[in-house]
Protein backbone atom coordinates (compact mmCIF):
# COMPACT_ATOMS: atom_id res chain seq x y z
CA UNK A 1 0.00 0.00 0.00
CA UNK A 2 1.35 3.41 -0.98
CA UNK A 3 2.18 5.68 1.94
CA UNK A 4 0.33 8.97 2.29
CA UNK A 5 2.16 12.06 1.13
CA UNK A 6 2.58 14.71 3.82
CA UNK A 7 4.05 18.20 3.56
CA UNK A 8 4.51 19.08 7.26
CA UNK A 9 8.11 17.87 7.29
CA UNK A 10 8.94 20.53 4.71
CA UNK A 11 7.67 23.41 6.84
CA UNK A 12 11.03 24.61 8.20
CA UNK A 13 13.16 24.76 5.07
CA UNK A 14 10.24 25.59 2.75
CA UNK A 15 9.24 28.63 4.81
CA UNK A 16 12.81 29.94 4.89
CA UNK A 17 13.43 29.24 1.19
CA UNK A 18 10.18 30.81 -0.02
CA UNK A 19 10.56 33.83 2.23
CA UNK A 20 14.16 34.31 1.12
CA UNK A 21 13.50 33.97 -2.61
CA UNK A 22 10.47 36.25 -2.59
CA UNK A 23 12.22 38.82 -0.43
CA UNK A 24 15.25 38.69 -2.74
CA UNK A 25 13.10 39.39 -5.79
CA UNK A 26 10.91 42.06 -4.21
CA UNK A 27 13.64 43.84 -2.22
CA UNK A 28 16.17 43.97 -5.05
CA UNK A 29 13.63 44.85 -7.74
CA UNK A 30 12.02 47.50 -5.54
CA UNK A 31 15.41 49.03 -4.73
CA UNK A 32 16.38 49.12 -8.41
CA UNK A 33 13.01 50.61 -9.37
CA UNK A 34 13.33 53.32 -6.72
CA UNK A 35 16.83 54.28 -7.89
CA UNK A 36 15.93 53.98 -11.58
CA UNK A 37 12.97 56.29 -11.09
CA UNK A 38 15.37 58.98 -9.87
CA UNK A 39 18.44 58.34 -12.02
CA UNK A 40 19.29 58.37 -15.73
CA UNK A 41 22.61 56.44 -15.45
CA UNK A 42 23.24 52.72 -14.93
CA UNK A 43 26.08 52.84 -12.35
CA UNK A 44 24.03 53.83 -9.28
CA UNK A 45 21.32 51.36 -10.26
CA UNK A 46 23.72 48.41 -10.49
CA UNK A 47 25.55 49.48 -7.33
CA UNK A 48 22.29 49.71 -5.40
CA UNK A 49 21.22 46.30 -6.66
CA UNK A 50 24.53 44.70 -5.64
CA UNK A 51 24.52 46.32 -2.21
CA UNK A 52 20.92 45.31 -1.64
CA UNK A 53 21.64 41.76 -2.75
CA UNK A 54 24.61 41.26 -0.41
CA UNK A 55 23.11 43.06 2.58
CA UNK A 56 19.75 41.38 2.14
CA UNK A 57 21.19 37.86 1.97
CA UNK A 58 23.29 38.37 5.11
CA UNK A 59 20.41 40.01 6.94
CA UNK A 60 17.98 37.24 6.03
CA UNK A 61 20.40 34.50 7.07
CA UNK A 62 21.27 36.19 10.38
CA UNK A 63 17.66 37.04 11.16
CA UNK A 64 16.45 33.53 10.40
CA UNK A 65 19.22 31.99 12.50
CA UNK A 66 18.43 34.19 15.50
CA UNK A 67 14.69 33.64 15.17
CA UNK A 68 14.86 29.85 14.83
CA UNK A 69 17.53 29.64 17.55
CA UNK A 70 15.20 31.48 19.93
CA UNK A 71 12.44 29.00 19.13
CA UNK A 72 14.87 26.13 19.71
CA UNK A 73 15.96 27.60 23.06
CA UNK A 74 12.33 27.84 24.19
CA UNK A 75 11.66 24.22 23.27
CA UNK A 76 14.83 23.04 25.05
CA UNK A 77 13.82 24.95 28.18
CA UNK A 78 10.34 23.38 28.09
CA UNK A 79 11.84 19.91 27.67
CA UNK A 80 14.25 20.46 30.55
CA UNK A 81 11.38 21.59 32.79
CA UNK A 82 9.27 18.64 31.71
CA UNK A 83 12.12 16.22 32.46
CA UNK A 84 12.41 17.58 36.01
CA UNK A 85 8.65 17.25 36.53
CA UNK A 86 8.72 13.66 35.30
CA UNK A 87 11.47 12.85 37.81
CA UNK A 88 9.89 14.65 40.78
CA UNK A 89 6.15 14.10 40.22
CA UNK A 90 5.65 11.14 37.84
CA UNK A 91 2.14 10.26 39.04
CA UNK A 92 0.87 13.80 38.51
CA UNK A 93 2.41 13.89 35.04
CA UNK A 94 0.80 10.54 34.22
CA UNK A 95 -2.63 11.86 35.21
CA UNK A 96 -2.00 15.02 33.18
CA UNK A 97 -1.16 12.90 30.13
CA UNK A 98 -4.29 10.79 30.61
CA UNK A 99 -6.43 13.95 30.74
CA UNK A 100 -5.01 14.99 27.35
CA UNK A 101 -6.15 11.68 25.84
CA UNK A 102 -9.58 12.00 27.46
CA UNK A 103 -9.91 15.44 25.86
CA UNK A 104 -9.08 13.79 22.53
CA UNK A 105 -11.98 11.32 22.87
CA UNK A 106 -10.79 8.32 24.89
CA UNK A 107 -12.62 7.16 28.01
CA UNK A 108 -10.77 7.55 31.30
CA UNK A 109 -9.72 3.91 31.74
CA UNK A 110 -8.39 3.57 28.19
CA UNK A 111 -6.71 6.98 28.40
CA UNK A 112 -4.85 5.91 31.53
CA UNK A 113 -3.80 2.62 29.91
CA UNK A 114 -2.46 4.47 26.86
CA UNK A 115 -0.67 7.00 29.08
CA UNK A 116 0.98 4.21 31.08
CA UNK A 117 2.13 2.28 27.99
CA UNK A 118 3.52 5.34 26.24
CA UNK A 119 5.22 6.56 29.41
CA UNK A 120 6.91 3.19 29.86
CA UNK A 121 8.26 3.37 26.32
CA UNK A 122 9.37 7.05 26.22
CA UNK A 123 8.03 9.33 28.93
CA UNK A 124 9.78 12.54 27.86
CA UNK A 125 9.13 12.00 24.15
CA UNK A 126 5.44 11.33 24.81
CA UNK A 127 4.99 14.46 26.91
CA UNK A 128 6.97 16.52 24.41
CA UNK A 129 4.72 15.40 21.58
CA UNK A 130 1.29 15.26 23.25
CA UNK A 131 1.60 17.92 25.96
CA UNK A 132 4.04 20.45 24.52
CA UNK A 133 3.42 19.90 20.81
CA UNK A 134 7.11 19.31 20.10
CA UNK A 135 8.07 16.60 17.61
CA UNK A 136 11.02 15.65 15.46
CA UNK A 137 9.39 16.70 12.17
CA UNK A 138 8.81 20.33 13.16
CA UNK A 139 11.91 20.64 15.35
CA UNK A 140 13.66 23.96 14.60
CA UNK A 141 17.01 23.75 12.80
CA UNK A 142 18.73 27.19 12.93
CA UNK A 143 21.65 26.51 10.59
CA UNK A 144 19.45 24.83 7.99
CA UNK A 145 16.95 27.69 8.10
CA UNK A 146 19.70 30.35 7.91
CA UNK A 147 21.40 28.72 4.92
CA UNK A 148 18.11 28.18 3.09
CA UNK A 149 17.05 31.77 3.72
CA UNK A 150 20.35 33.39 2.67
CA UNK A 151 20.88 31.16 -0.37
CA UNK A 152 17.32 31.60 -1.58
CA UNK A 153 17.56 35.40 -1.17
CA UNK A 154 20.59 35.40 -3.47
CA UNK A 155 18.78 33.11 -5.92
CA UNK A 156 15.82 35.47 -6.03
CA UNK A 157 17.80 38.72 -5.92
CA UNK A 158 20.25 37.79 -8.67
CA UNK A 159 17.43 37.90 -11.23
CA UNK A 160 16.53 41.61 -10.90
CA UNK A 161 20.26 42.29 -10.49
CA UNK A 162 20.88 40.83 -13.97
CA UNK A 163 17.97 42.84 -15.36
CA UNK A 164 19.64 45.98 -13.98
CA UNK A 165 22.69 45.13 -16.09
CA UNK A 166 20.86 44.35 -19.31
CA UNK A 167 17.65 46.39 -19.48
CA UNK A 168 17.55 49.80 -21.22
CA UNK A 169 17.94 52.67 -18.76
CA UNK A 170 14.92 54.62 -20.02
CA UNK A 171 12.62 51.63 -19.56
CA UNK A 172 14.34 50.16 -16.51
CA UNK A 173 11.34 50.60 -14.21
CA UNK A 174 9.01 48.75 -16.56
CA UNK A 175 11.49 45.97 -17.30
CA UNK A 176 12.16 45.46 -13.61
CA UNK A 177 8.48 45.29 -12.78
CA UNK A 178 7.65 42.96 -15.65
CA UNK A 179 10.43 40.50 -14.96
CA UNK A 180 9.89 40.69 -11.19
CA UNK A 181 6.23 39.70 -11.60
CA UNK A 182 7.26 36.75 -13.78
CA UNK A 183 9.89 35.70 -11.21
CA UNK A 184 7.42 36.07 -8.34
CA UNK A 185 4.79 34.04 -10.17
CA UNK A 186 7.28 31.23 -10.73
CA UNK A 187 8.37 31.40 -7.09
CA UNK A 188 4.78 31.32 -5.88
CA UNK A 189 3.98 28.36 -8.14
CA UNK A 190 7.01 26.36 -6.98
CA UNK A 191 6.27 27.10 -3.31
CA UNK A 192 2.62 26.10 -3.70
CA UNK A 193 3.56 22.90 -5.50
CA UNK A 194 6.15 21.96 -2.87
CA UNK A 195 3.72 22.74 -0.06
CA UNK A 196 0.72 21.05 -1.63
CA UNK A 197 -1.42 24.19 -1.68
CA UNK A 198 -3.26 26.15 -4.39
CA UNK A 199 -0.89 27.45 -7.07
CA UNK A 200 -3.27 30.18 -8.24
CA UNK A 201 -3.75 31.49 -4.71
CA UNK A 202 -0.01 31.46 -4.05
CA UNK A 203 0.77 33.29 -7.30
CA UNK A 204 -1.90 35.97 -6.85
CA UNK A 205 -0.90 36.63 -3.25
CA UNK A 206 2.81 37.16 -3.89
CA UNK A 207 2.26 39.12 -7.12
CA UNK A 208 -0.18 41.48 -5.42
CA UNK A 209 2.11 42.35 -2.52
CA UNK A 210 5.12 42.50 -4.81
CA UNK A 211 3.31 45.04 -6.96
CA UNK A 212 2.47 47.12 -3.90
CA UNK A 213 6.11 47.14 -2.74
CA UNK A 214 7.49 48.10 -6.16
CA UNK A 215 4.82 50.76 -6.71
CA UNK A 216 5.64 52.44 -3.40
CA UNK A 217 9.39 52.55 -4.08
CA UNK A 218 8.85 53.83 -7.63
CA UNK A 219 6.58 56.55 -6.27
CA UNK A 220 9.22 57.51 -3.69
CA UNK A 221 11.86 57.78 -6.42
CA UNK A 222 9.71 59.99 -8.61
CA UNK A 223 8.62 62.19 -5.69
CA UNK A 224 12.08 62.95 -4.32
CA UNK A 225 13.83 62.99 -7.71
CA UNK A 226 17.17 62.23 -6.09
CA UNK A 227 19.80 62.67 -8.79
CA UNK A 228 22.92 60.52 -8.37
CA UNK A 229 26.13 60.62 -10.32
Amino acid sequence: MELEKHYTNRTGWLRAAVLGANDGIISTASLVIGIAAASDTRSPIVLAALAGLVAGALSMAAGEYVSVSSQSDIEKADLAREKIELETMPELELKELAKIYVAQGLDEDLAMQVAIKLTEKDALGTHARDELGINEITQPKPLQAAFASGASFITGGILPFLVAFLAPIKSMVFYQYGFAIVFLALSGAVAAKAGGSSMIKGILRICFWGTVAMAVTAFAGYIFEAKTS
